[in-house]
């Protein structure tokens, strides 16, 4: 029998006076899933996850987590939850063992198990190295660290990272990624972030929501399975659109200029046989680049024709 989702939303809306920031927005997370949350500002992402998290309540609809409501069952609720905001709510004047200590004590793990929990996740999050250092001292990307070290020092099976990325070097933010992808091994997490890369590397489906509302939930496989479905070619003596069509695989085809021309197929690229009848037939091919739809593409044309009001209450 397969196992309840860990995060299950049901029919959520939130209204503010006449605004409404959610509307009817169901989604559920499995366990070993790492979700990207996405949408414009004004879309509805802050809301959804001050909800998810207990700090906001709903106005129509259900959140549990691993099986328990965040409004009839708030206590055991939160108490699945690791949560990192985006600006990471750390004592800068304690020690990272201090700091983590204290959080595992807000978090009511056990006095005898704190030792264990804390040498756990300064593991986990490579932070053996400081546990001495005033957090205050450290760089940011160890500040970041020690934000998702509070976020897990109770070892909750949903964890949600907002904005965990933001000021980082290269270095920092492959770490962080790896980081990321380690959580969500046995654990839902959801990512909330503006750096569409970001997602697309370290994430197992993405979902964006425009005002209030969700309009994509895939697979990133998905993503990646659509970046072959059109083919570039550019020619100096190309053939008529009706040579190009009846070639194997070809759905249809679209001239660019007078040069260059849109290849559309099936699940089988024509790059081969476009190369051999090229060479066949003199069509002095010079340019052959295969399309590809980044995350960025999906989610600007999913969402610029909508535009957000910037005075709206939520992000």
């Amino acid at each position: 029998m397969a196992s309840p989702a860990l995060i299950k939303v049901e029919n959520l809306s939130r209204f503010y006076q006449n605004h409404r920031a959610i509307n009817h927005l169901s989604f559920t997370l499995n366990a070993g899933e790492v979700l990207g949350f996405l949408g414009p500002n004004g879309a509805g992402k802050s809301t959804t996850m001050q909800i998810i998290t207990g700090n906001l309540a709903p106005s129509e609809g259900q959140v549990t987590i691993n099986g328990f409501d965040i409004i009839e069952e708030p206590r055991e609720a939160k108490a699945q939850i690791g949560y990192l905001p985006e600006h990471p709510p750390v004592y800068r004047d304690a020690s990272v063992d201090e700091y983590l200590t204290y959080c595992a004590k807000l978090r009511r793990v056990a006095r005898s198990d704190i030792p264990q929990a804390l040498a756990q996740v300064k593991q986990s999050c490579a932070l053996d190295e400081v546990g001495h250092r005033l957090i205050g001292n450290l760089s940011k990307g160890f500040q970041q660290r020690v934000g998702i070290a509070q976020a897990i020092i109770h070892n909750p099976p949903v964890v949600i990272l907002d904005e965990p990325t933001v000021g980082l070097d290269p270095i920092q933010i492959r770490e962080i990624r790896n980081l990321i992808k380690s959580l969500g091994e046995d654990r839902s997490v959801i990512l909330s972030t503006h750096i569409l890369s970001e997602v697309q590397a370290t994430c197992d489906r993405v979902q964006i929501i425009r005002e209030g509302e969700l309009i994509y939930n895939a697979p990133i496989e998905a993503l990646n399975h659509a970046k072959e479905t059109c083919l570039t070619i550019a020619m100096k003596r190309p053939p008529s659109i009706e040579t190009l069509q009846q070639l194997d695989h070809i759905v249809r085809v679209e001239a660019k200029d007078n040069q260059r021309f849109h290849l559309f197929f099936d699940s089988n690229s024509p790059a081969e046989t476009v190369v051999q009848q090229s060479v066949a037939g003199d069509w002095g091919l010079f340019e052959m680049v295969p399309d590809q739809q980044s995350l960025e593409d999906l989610f600007i044309e999913l969402t610029h024709h909508h535009p957000e009001e910037a005075e709206g209450v939520d992000e």
